[in-house]
């Protein structure tokens, strides 16, 4: 095999994972991020208000407050070293009709989704400069097209979207980013609203294995080579399109 044959192979290789911070990653989508990569070999580092069930290395933290993100960013990098990639999976909603939910509740639902993710890929994005490692943001169907009772949390993952597709722009040939977009998971994340706010027992949802499975493979894409996009969903689900 020749040197340019050789070099080829090596461009097209997957990615090592290495070391990936996952916001939100002691339950739902986060949680089974941390786990894929764990078994794929990666080191995974949690951010989260409570501690994983798994003993995964962490951080506590709300990511509604920017400063302390940005610091529990720096306690993990000081425990486990700096990150490869960062995926930001936390996220919250206040459901209802607009004049229905405190405004206090509708602003920390855009300051953990929104401000959460901002700060966290801010504080990352130094180390990950160093490496061209990659940054995934969660953003959902309710991103791409708005749903009754859910402003805040539209408006937050619209905004994600939007952030996603400029920080990619910025940062084009230096971090790679992928904006993944997810219908709803069978998780907690429904656990504890009105059962008008919950999905039909018969609604069919992914499970979110699946869709951290697909987080994987743009976490492994190749140096050069980004996913800058990806909807992943169940086969029944009617939120998109």
């Amino acid at each position: 095999m020749t040197d340019t044959a050789v070099r080829h192979e090596a461009d097209l290789a997957p990615r090592e994972l290495g070391t990936v911070f996952v916001t939100g990653g002691s339950s739902g989508l986060g949680a089974a991020v941390a786990a894929a990569v764990g078994r794929a070999g990666g080191t995974p580092a949690v951010l989260d208000r409570v501690p994983p069930s798994d003993g995964v290395a962490h951080a506590r933290v709300d990511l509604s407050d920017s400063a302390a993100a940005a610091a529990a960013v720096a306690e993990l990098v000081d425990r486990v070293g700096p990150p490869s990639a960062v995926v930001t999976a936390a996220g919250t909603d206040a459901c209802g009709p607009l004049l229905d939910v405190d405004p206090e509740a509708w602003e920390k639902v855009v300051r953990v989704n929104l401000f959460g993710t901002v700060a966290v890929v801010r504080a990352c994005l130094p180390y990950l400069e160093r490496t061209r490692g990659t940054v995934v943001t969660v953003s959902s169907t309710l991103g791409l097209r708005g749903a009754d009772a859910a402003t805040a949390y539209s408006a937050s993952k619209f905004a994600i979207r939007g952030f996603s597709q400029a920080l990619a722009v910025e940062y084009a040939g230096r971090v790679g980013v992928t904006c993944l977009i997810p219908g709803g998971m069978r998780t907690a994340f429904f656990d504890g609203r009105d059962e008008r706010y919950k999905p039909a027992p018969d609604q069919d949802l992914a499970d979110p294995a699946h869709t951290a499975a697909a987080v994987l493979t743009a976490l492994r894409q190749p140096v050069g080579c980004e996913i800058r996009e990806m909807l992943v969903m169940a086969s029944g689900e009617t939120s998109w399109p």
